[in-house]
């Protein structure tokens, strides 16, 4: 997820919003940062996105349409959201699973408390571990999705390889992910707000600006949608298609595993 210019340890740098880290650090930068914000995570998602992240969760398990039966696996997926539609859509717990795996194990005890608190005691298992080294067996799942946390891990080639292991032949790969530049005229309206209101909401609602801030630049280091696209073929996903969502703010991949 960056550069590929060495430092002296030998370990390349790789990007952690706008500025370079070393990429054996980002990992616990990452976890760190979501520890430290997972009790407003579901609050900030709605102040930001004007609460439009549920429609487009919403649109990704439409066109992910499960059927009964199905296991899914929701990586990045602490707080819960994938898996609950998930579940509803094929109705109900009884008529398959969810796996929740996520790198910070503040953001799964908040998912698995928001569950817990809602009623939600099964169908769903909670996981803490790593994308791109994912502690499931080859070919275990017949679904994987991951919403908004892609562009967060360290390299995305590797996840997006796990993502392939783990697939049965025939299962399916959806990402919701925000894409770096929306369609022209929004650009610059897009800009002054992310970067002068969404970090400041995140001072106010979670007393952490740095940390929105980082979310902000790391949406603007992320691929554009074609070439997002490219790489999950050249991870051995085929049939690849996006779509771009309220004026290419994010954006939606599917693929299958071949």
């Amino acid at each position: 997820m960056g550069t590929n210019t060495e430092n002296s340890g030998d370990s390349p740098d790789v990007d952690f919003g706008f500025r370079n880290v070393d990429a054996r650090e980002k990992p616990g930068l990452v976890r760190d940062l979501f520890d430290r914000v997972s009790d407003r995570y579901d609050l900030m998602n709605d102040l930001m996105s004007g609460g439009i992240h549920r429609l487009w969760k919403r649109q990704m398990i439409q066109w992910l349409n499960p059927a009964p039966g199905t296991t899914l696996l929701d990586v990045a997926g602490g707080t819960g959201d994938i898996s609950r539609r998930f579940l509803d859509h094929i109705g109900g717990p009884e008529n398959g699973r969810a796996i929740i795996c996520d790198l910070s194990e503040g953001m799964v005890v908040a998912g698995r408390d928001k569950a817990w608190d809602r009623g939600a005691l099964h169908g769903i298992d909670w996981v803490v571990g790593d994308a791109e080294k994912l502690p499931l067996a080859d070919s275990s799942v017949d679904a994987y999705t991951i919403a908004f946390g892609i562009r967060n891990v360290t390299h995305k080639e590797e996840a997006l390889a796990e993502a392939a292991r783990v697939l049965r032949p025939g299962g399916r790969f959806m990402c919701l992910e925000f894409s770096p530049t929306p369609v022209p005229g929004l650009d610059k309206l897009y800009d002054l707000y992310s970067f002068a209101v969404i970090p400041a909401l995140g001072e106010a609602v979670a007393n952490d600006r740095d940390a929105y801030r980082y979310l902000v630049e790391s949406i603007r280091k992320f691929p554009e949608p074609a070439e997002f696209g490219d790489m999950l073929s050249a991870a051995g996903l085929g049939g690849v298609r996006w779509r771009r969502l309220t004026g290419g703010i994010a954006a939606l991949h599917s693929g299958w595993r071949t």
